[in-house]
Parts: structure tokens; C-alpha cells; sequence
């Protein structure tokens, strides 16, 4: 049955197509972006709701804190699992093809998202809860190493010599616009309910919306993937996937290189998302539904910053623009932490001021060591170096955060970024061949 799904959905792919005649990188890039957000939204979702929801429902019998923290820690699952993803997909890559891949990947991701809006509570099953919430979130993260399609790579290779920083960004568009989304949704949800409506159901509605936008994202990407000029990249071993022992063989100190050259900017990613949030929601009196629009403000500013990035990385060079935001990292994370204690204009000026230099650093961390990889490991090359990176820099960022500043006060979640700016740099310095 899901051969013959697979074999449909890319008949009418193939349909679509028909009357195009190639791709040009305006129409990649809409792919790129739509893929990209759809992902991110489902990363929000489950990130937003891992603060208000999950250890309230999932783990009521510890206090608040601790709930979060749990929650947090199978939050990181995912990033544990996608690189198992990546391994499994890129071999479903190798014997179906990429169609195949991508839609199985996005299929197991879609299933696993709808089934947390029918998680039952602790109140219903006890313990089971919080096993079927890892379930879950480990389906998302084999899942998601399977949504790699190379597009990104396409885009790259698709784009003029002096603007190649300009299109670097496009992909990470995604992130905060899956941010906008995901918080506008969860504040209208938790503004307009009672609180009881928000627990009983509320709750469960974006975790529908996300499998209607994954659909949506599905079709747009396989549009793309069965073009004749995506198949004759295929074809020329130019975006064809390579074993992933044979990968790290050949390319495994740029595979490292790679995960730890964005470390700030990933460690940052978190710092201005998922750990503010939940500091804000154990900590601080007013209602989580005001901070949830600061953020969608401050990700308004970050989509700027990262179009930003694009123009000022073709003029001074991507290696120059990563290590001055590491640096500019390193400086916001000794006094910026402490804003979220200040207030709601200290939390809007952290917010707005962590966004905007993530924006610059994020906008041009995807790829920026993958970009050398050869022709014939590129393709697994990258997937591999992001899954890596999110890993080291992103997985575990929310639970040692909000553990190191419970613990020992928010300059500590600041000593905590202030390391991934340190590793970036010195990743950065060992890269010699990055592109300046």
C-alpha cells in the first residue's frame, strides 16, 4: 500500500512538471522556504509546547521545574535520532530513490506530530504518557534525518558567484517564520481559551495544523525533486547519496568541522526560543500569551537580520561575518541573560537583540563548511554535518539552560553560550579551506 502511494504521489508530481522545462532558483528557493517552515514549525510546536503543556499533563507529580526539565530531556530525543534517520533514509535513498525517501520521511513525520494531539494525559494511562510522548518525539527525529533533499545544495549550485551568501540564507528563512507561525498560533490559542479549554483541547490544535502544512510541504518539494533538471543533478553524482561509512571515511574531519563551526549560532537559537520561554513561564508573573507575541516581534526582526546576512556575507565574506557574530555572541551572553529578570522591556530588548544577531550568525551557518565538500559526498556530506551540528549545538541547549540557571542564576546559561562561541571560533580557525 505504501509503494503504490508513493508511485501515485509522484505520478502527479511528474504531471505537474510536465509542462516545465527546468528550475530556476527563484522557483527552488519557494521550495527551500516552504520545506524549511514546515519543518520548523513542527520543531515550534513541540518546543512551545514541551513549556506549557507537557509537564502539566505528562508529568504533574513532580513540581514544575523538574516537569520541565523532563520535558526538555525528550525534547533532546530527536536530535539524538536524526542522525539514525539520516543513516536509514539515505539507504531507502540509494535502493527507491530520493521521491521514495522523502516521502516515506515525511509521512513517519507527519504520523508522529498527529499522534501527540491524541497523547493522553498522566490522569488517563499514568507513566505510559511520558513513553509514548519519547515514542513520538524519536519518530519526529528519524523523520526529520530523512527530510534532507538536497534542494539547499541545488540552490547553491544554482547561484552567481557573488551572491552565493544571498542565497545561503534563503533556507534559513524557515526558522523564523516557523516561529511566527507556531507562537501566533499557541498565543491566540492561550488568549482566547479558558485555561481548562487550553488543557482539555486547545492544546492539540497545532499539532493537526502541522500535519496539514507537512502535506502542503510534501508536494511542494517532490515538484521540484522530479524535475527533469533535479534528476540530471541526480544523475551527474553531483547531488547522488553516498554510503554514510564511505562519507565519514572520506570527509569525517570536515563532517566535524562542519557540526562545530555554527555551534554560537545554534546554542544562541535556543537561547532566544525555547529557553526564554520557559524561564519566563516558571518565573515570572505575567501571562505566557504577552512573551509569546515578544517573540513573534523579535522573529519578525530575525527574518530582517537574516536577509541581512546575505548582503553583507557577498561583501565581506561568510568565514568574516560567523566568527564577528561568535564574537558579538560571546559579548551578548556576559550581560544579556540577566533581561529576562528585568521586566517586559528587558525581556522584548533580549529578545529583539538575541534575534537580530542570530539572524546575521544563522542566516549563514547552514552550509558554510558543507560548502566544500566534493561533488560526490555533498549531498550526504551536508545532511550528516547538519544533523551533527543541531545535535552539539541545539539538542540539549534548552535543558542545561534552564538546569545552570535554576541552579546558579542566568549568568550561567550565559558562561553555557559563551563556550559555543568559543568552539565556533576555534572550529572556524581550523577550517582553512572556508571560503572568505
Amino acid at each position: 500500500m505504501m509503494t503504490s502511494s508513493i508511485a501515485a504521489v509522484e505520478r502527479d508530481a511528474r504531471l505537474v512538471n510536465a509542462r516545465h522545462h527546468g528550475v530556476n532558483p527563484g522557483e527552488i528557493a519557494i521550495g527551500v522556504i516552504i520545506g524549511r517552515t514546515s519543518e520548523f514549525f513542527d520543531f515550534f510546536v513541540y518546543a512551545i509546547a514541551s513549556v506549557i503543556v507537557f509537564p502539566k499533563l505528562v508529568f504533574p507529580y513532580v513540581d514544575p521545574l523538574t516537569g520541565t526539565l523532563w520535558s526538555f530531556a525528550i525534547f533532546a530525543l530527536a536530535f539524538v535520532a536524526r542522525p539514525i534517520g539520516t543513516f536509514i533514509f539515505m539507504a531507502i535513498d540509494e535502493s527507491y530513490g530520493r521521491s521514495a525517501k522523502l516521502t516515506i520521511a515525511l509521512f513517519l513525520l507527519g504520523i508522529s506530530t498527529v499522534a501527540l494531539a491524541f497523547l493522553p494525559d498522566y490522569g488517563a494511562i499514568g507513566a505510559a504518557a511520558a513513553w509514548l510522548l519519547a515514542l513520538s518525539r524519536i519518530g519526529q527525529g528519524i523523520a526529520l534525518g530523512g527530510t534532507w533533499d538536497g534542494l539547499a545544495s541545488l540552490l547553491a549550485m544554482n547561484a552567481p558567484e557573488n551572491r552565493r551568501g544571498w542565497y545561503a540564507m534563503i533556507p534559513q528563512l524557515g526558522a523564523p517564520i516557523g516561529l511566527v507561525v507556531a507562537s501566533g498560533l499557541f498565543a491566540y490559542m492561550v488568549n482566547s481559551l479558558s485555561a481548562e479549554d487550553f488543557f482539555a483541547w486547545g492544546w492539540r490544535y497545532p499539532f493537526f495544523v502541522a500535519f496539514a502544512i507537512n502535506v502542503v510541504a510534501l508536494f511542494s518539494r517532490l515538484r521540484l525533486v522530479q524535475t527533469p533538471e533535479f534528476e540530471r543533478l541526480f544523475v551527474n553524482r553531483e547531488l547522488q547519496p553516498a554510503p554514510v561509512v564511505e562519507t565519514l571515511q572520506v570527509e569525517g574531519k570536515r563532517v566535524v568541522i562542519g557540526a562545530f563551526a555554527p555551534l554560537a549560532s545554534f546554542a544562541l537559537f535556543h537561547m532566544v526560543t525555547v529557553f526564554p520561554l520557559s524561564w519566563i513561564f516558571l518565573n515570572a508573573q505575567h501571562e505566557t500569551g504577552a512573551f509569546l507575541i515578544i517573540e513573534v516581534i523579535a522573529a519578525a526582526f530575525g527574518v530582517a537580520a537574516i536577509v541581512a546576512s546575505g548582503y553583507i556575507a557577498d561583501r565581506v565574506g561568510r568565514r568574516t561575518l560567523l566568527g564577528t557574530c561568535a564574537a558579538a555572541i560571546a559579548v551578548f551572553s556576559g550581560f544579556a541573560p540577566m533581561l529576562l529578570d528585568a521586566g517586559k522591556v528587558g525581556e522584548l530588548v533580549f529578545m529583539v537583540l538575541g534575534f537580530v544577531i542570530l539572524g546575521l550568525s544563522f542566516g549563514q551557518s547552514s552550509g558554510s563548511v558543507a560548502s566544500g565538500f566534493s561533488q560526490q559526498y555533498r549531498y550526504t556530506g551536508s545532511a550528516m554535518t547538519s544533523d551533527l551540528a543541531w545535535l552539539f549545538g541545539a539538542g540539549f541547549a534548552p535543558f542545561v539552560a534552564l538546569f545552570l540557571s535554576s541552579h546558579f542564576g542566568l549568568i550561567a546559561s550565559g558562561l553555557y553560550l559563551l563556550s559555543g562561541a568559543v568552539c565556533t571560533l576555534a572550529a572556524l580557525g581550523l577550517n582553512k579551506t572556508l571560503s572568505s
